[in-house]
């Protein structure tokens, strides 16, 4: 997983985008771009189930709820890469949001792929 500042994504295709951010994939490199939080992130697969995972772990309702601790800033990261992400409670529901929209749309690019090599076999 490589921080890159954020670039023109021109060899890329969108897989997934929100108001807040982008997720595009690479063929060429077989991997996933993160364009979220003023950056562009680069990510195997391995790595983008971790960042999901992580973000997954993040309790909103017990940091809006907890008043013994300032909900400001959340360090989300990712063990065994070089980069994290320091979100306030905001961007985490919006960078959860755009990962939940990234594995849905996984889910039906498998879904389309199985149901036409049925069709096909």
């Amino acid at each position: 997983m490589t921080g890159v500042k954020t670039a023109t994504a021109t060899n890329f295709t969108e897989v997934f985008c929100t108001k807040a951010g982008t997720v595009y994939q690479s063929d060429r490199e077989g991997c996933w771009y993160i364009d979220f939080a003023g950056k562009l992130v680069k990510f195997d697969y391995r790595s983008l189930m971790k960042l999901k995972k992580s973000i997954y772990r993040v309790d909103i309702e017990d940091l809006l709820l907890d008043s013994s601790k300032s909900p400001e800033i959340e360090m989300v990261f990712i063990c065994a890469c070089n980069h994290c992400y320091f979100l306030n409670l905001l961007q985490i529901i919006s960078l959860k949001e755009l990962l939940e929209g990234t594995f849905a749309m996984f889910e039906l690019n498998q879904i389309i792929h199985d149901r036409l090599f049925r069709v096909v076999v």
